[in-house]
């Protein structure tokens, strides 16, 4: 009788757990196609032992079977295979529709987790399907992009939780967005377009064993050491906090910033407003507004990040390693994140192998950028800068690595030679110096200014 007891006890605190929505629910029962539909592109979805299969055409745009219902908070799990290793597809989450885009077939857009099987291995990553384009490439977390086993299933989890969207690949934690656009939307499998391209015509994506958690939620915690991008402006997240990581910029004050070779912040120049530190426009100048600003501390080693808007044909850039020492007129003194339109601005066009470009290290190396990775001009931008200990220094721009150098080395000292640098001694190689922001006299916008040591 004893044992009989336990065991209702424990089968009542099983039911209980089930009916309390503790448990995951198939979102799929493997056999019919019930609950979803197929939106956009052309390419054909059917059930097949036990799985959805997505089967790529040529000759249509990127095809989506999507869920009737719509999702809030949930936790999504489920194993995909994707033939090839030329292309590409992805799980979409809290998603939409235009039903006028797409010459009228629909345009589906939305966070989408990547399924990415080609070299660029960016599986588990996150992209804004059509549009903000890419939020989290595996540049930011180069340790995950082996996870992926080609031509074989693949275990997704993805948790998306109030603001934040994380995701695992066969168990291991990939990427982390903080974001507020949309609360809720669909989930989509996708089947990506692949032109008329032959060699992919054909091929198959499979998901299996899709199931959902929608209540009881509760939040796995990632390891330390994976880069964060929050999306929310100028906030830092308990999991940012613990890595370490300060606001330089507040959102509502100059604390912490000072004109450069000044005893204050400028009086002009500057504004500050609605979460941004603006400069002011002034007819495009170097330092004859405002002037530079920068940060009453100095740093050695480090993990920047900071947001950027342009307005057409703009000119600023972010110095780093600025002492301050060389007492000269113009803007000060150090090395340059380059913020730039390429485009409108003439600078573009100046240096050497347009080493003055957009996140360039300013006149002495070109910022290896492919075009499908900016975005417009007046919209968001998100630029990284990593100084390491050893002095190893990378620029990255909307999560893509775009160069990377050692300050000191020979190489970089035969740049500094032939660059408009050459005659200041030692050139970017002080142990430590302040953060500058640019007053080149057009209007940029900055917020999220974020940084830990190293």
């Amino acid at each position: 009788m004893l044992k009989l007891k336990k065991y209702s006890i424990l089968a009542l605190s099983l039911i209980s757990l089930s009916a309390a929505g503790q448990k995951s629910k198939p979102l799929f029962d493997g056999k019919t196609l019930t609950g979803w539909k197929a939106v956009a592109g052309a390419a054909p979805y059917k059930v097949e032992d036990g799985a959805i299969v997505g089967t790529m055409t040529k000759g249509t745009p990127n095809s989506f079977l999507i869920t009737e219902k719509e999702y809030g908070d949930f936790i999504l799990e489920l194993d995909v295979k994707l033939e090839g290793e030329t292309t590409n597809s992805g799980i979409q989450t809290r998603s939409h529709i235009k039903p006028e885009g797409n010459n009228g077939k629909g345009l589906v857009f939305g966070r989408q987790v990547e399924i990415d099987p080609t070299p660029r291995a960016w599986t588990g990553g996150i992209y804004d399907e059509a549009r903000r384009l890419w939020l989290y490439p595996l540049e930011l977390n180069q340790s995950a992009k082996s996870l992926y086993k080609k031509n074989e299933f693949n275990h997704y989890k993805i948790e998306c939780i109030g603001n934040e969207t994380k995701t695992w690949v066969n168990g291991k934690p990939v990427a982390y967005v903080i974001d507020t656009l949309d609360k809720s939307g669909f989930i989509g499998l996708q089947v990506h377009g692949i032109g008329n391209e032959l060699g992919n015509d054909g091929k198959k994506v499979y998901f299996k064993n899709i199931n959902i958690q929608t209540d009881g939620l509760k939040s796995k915690a990632f390891p330390k050491g994976i880069y964060t991008v929050n999306l929310t402006p100028n906030t830092l997240s308990a999991y940012e906090k613990s890595e370490g990581y300060k606001l330089l910029f507040d959102g509502k004050t100059n604390s912490g910033w000072i004109g450069a070779y000044k005893t204050a912040f400028p009086a002009k120049g500057w504004k500050i407003q609605d979460g941004i530190i603006s400069v002011e426009p002034s007819g495009g100048a170097e330092s004859t507004n405002g002037g530079d600003i920068v940060t009453k501390e100095e740093f050695a080693a480090f993990d920047m990040s900071f947001e950027f808007k342009l307005t057409p044909g703009a000119n600023s850039g972010v110095k780093y390693f600025v002492t301050l020492e060389e007492k000269n007129t113009g803007s000060a003194i150090g090395l340059e994140y380059q913020v730039l339109d390429d485009v409108l601005h003439p600078d573009a066009k100046l240096g050497r192998d347009g080493n003055r470009t957009l996140a360039s290290l300013y006149d002495l190396m070109t910022a290896k950028k492919e075009p499908r990775y900016l975005r417009p001009i007046s919209s968001w931008n998100n630029a990284r800068l990593i100084v390491y200990p050893n002095n190893k220094v990378e620029h990255y721009l909307n999560g893509v690595k775009v160069l990377e150098y050692v300050r000191g080395s020979e190489e970089f000292k035969k740049l500094v030679a032939i660059s408009k640098y050459k005659d200041w001694k030692n050139f970017g190689e002080a142990p430590k110096g302040h953060i500058l922001i640019q007053d080149h006299g057009n209007k940029v916008d900055f917020r999220t200014i974020k940084l830990k040591t190293l």
